[in-house]
């Protein structure tokens, strides 16, 4: 018994807790308290903690102290495992539980009923990531006490929509979604109806051609909300505008093809957001500006994220992937002053341009702390003066984006060593006077280290103040 309980990691850091100076677990597990090894056996997957009480009369009767049920399908002995389940614990509706998982192939009546029995027996966290799609009237999910739900993709969710005010889950405060099958107005309903939720994650698009997610969120109540949306087949899924509405929210994490439109109300509590936002097409033919041309040129390009940009301007700190910074020039009619910018970071990458990135340098006048995850991208007339990439005539007729920038600290990650990073390094520090401490990340594999770090020191500062550090 002991051998199958210390295979499992969760017990043993649970007996370090315990007993930390000792290493005879065998002496241990025979002294301790009922309650406790019920808590061990809630720490480890059901499977497990069933096998204890087969295989030792000592254990047999602590699996009813167990309030924590994962229950994992594996490709045998499903329907052994679902009969025991039936036949002992489902039985027992008088100890509470506070956590139910299932993730598996079970069937449709059986999951229903655990998660009816969990629900009566006062369960705070219900998990259901059921691979192969399972259905369910949503007057099951009706709970008193739940804190936090989670639906996984193929989920079908029944029943008729109910009415406006009908409140089932007055203590929930995380919400996960995953693609499932529901009709829109119920789909809305499962957001708007729980008002204590703080979290939201949407997950929606993939395989599934008809996603369900009716590109709304309104609450009044949510804090964090996260949403992953992508259907690449088709356009059609974002014609429609995004509308959020969230007037608490501190956090938000978006990540989605570019929609045709956004109505987006101001975030005056936004802190924090990261940006995910995907073209639909190459834009490399704009990459270098010919004679008479301007901005209208691309104007055809599909989506339009102003109104997205303008509404978390407040935020403190903004993460932009490299999809974002070249759809936030091609779909963004004007660049919003983030005053209260104190944190920016961006990913790069060598396939996509720096094309938004003077704009927002220029537009974030309290800017203390920018972050760049590599250095290498797609050259560009379009990046201005940011990179160096484009042709010193231009910098010389151009004031330099850096010079008023305020940046204090400049954190790059990836350091390669190539000339075009080293290049750009030398742009950095030759042009933001305001730096005081420069942390540099070198990729691990990189042999010439001590070559690469000599070649940055010799590079002029045009701040007197200038640190540089690797790490």
């Amino acid at each position: 018994m002991t051998a199958i309980l210390l295979s499992h990691p969760s017990y043993k850091d649970y007996l370090r807790i315990l007993k930390p100076d000792s290493m005879d677990y065998g002496d241990l597990i025979s002294s301790l308290p009922d309650e406790v090894l019920g808590k061990i056996l809630s720490l480890i997957p059901t499977k497990l903690a069933v096998s204890t009480s087969v295989l030792s009369k000592r254990w047999r009767n602590l699996l009813f102290l167990v309030d924590n049920f994962d229950l994992e399908d594996s490709a045998t002995s499903s329907d052994a495992f679902s009969d025991f389940m039936e036949k002992t614990v489902a039985l027992f509706n008088t100890l509470p539980i506070k956590r139910l998982s299932v993730n598996g192939n079970y069937k449709t009546s059986l999951v229903n009923r655990w998660i009816h029995t969990a629900l009566q027996r006062g369960c705070l966290e219900l998990n259901l990531q059921c691979k192969y799609g399972h259905s369910m009237d949503i007057k099951i999910l009706s709970g008193n006490k739940l804190v936090k739900l989670t639906l996984s993709d193929g989920i079908e969710l029944e029943g008729d929509v109910p009415h406006e005010g009908t409140v089932y889950f007055p203590a929930l405060r995380t919400l996960s979604l995953g693609a499932l099958v529901a009709d829109p107005e119920l789909y809305t309903w499962l957001i708007s109806g729980c008002p204590m939720l703080e979290e939201l994650f949407i997950r929606d698009g993939g395989d599934d051609w008809r996603p369900t997610w009716t590109r709304s969120v309104s609450s009044e109540s949510i804090k964090r909300l996260t949403i992953c949306f992508h259907v690449p087949d088709d356009t059609w899924a974002y014609q429609e505008h995004v509308l959020i509405k969230t007037p608490s929210l501190v956090c938000l994490d978006y990540s989605a093809l570019v929609s045709q439109g956004y109505y987006i109300d101001d975030m005056e509590a936004l802190v924090e957001a990261r940006l995910d936002l995907r073209l639909w097409e190459s834009t490399t033919i704009y990459d270098y500006e010919v004679e008479g041309d301007s901005e209208h040129v691309f104007d055809h390009v599909f989506g339009n994220v102003t109104i997205l940009v303008v509404g978390i301007r407040n935020v403190k700190t903004l993460h932009l992937s490299a999809y974002s910074i070249e759809a936030l020039h091609f779909c963004c009619d004007s660049m919003p002053v983030f005053n209260g910018l104190r944190h920016l970071s961006i990913e790069s990458d060598k396939e996509q341009g720096w094309q938004s990135l003077p704009y927002l340098l220029e537009n974030s006048p309290n800017l203390q702390t920018l972050v760049i995850k590599g250095l290498l991208h797609r050259v560009s007339s379009r990046c201005g003066d940011a990179c160096c990439c484009i042709s010193s005539k231009k910098k010389d007729r151009e004031s330099s984006c850096l010079w008023a920038c305020g940046v204090k600290v400049l954190e790059i990650s990836g350091y390669g060593g190539s000339y075009r990073e080293l290049e750009q390094m030398r742009h950095f520090l030759g042009n933001l006077k305001c730096l005081e401490t420069v942390k540099i990340g070198v990729e691990e594999d990189n042999n010439n280290n001590n070559n690469l770090q000599a070649n940055l020191m010799t590079l002029h500062r045009a701040s007197s103040k200038c640190n540089i550090q690797f790490i």
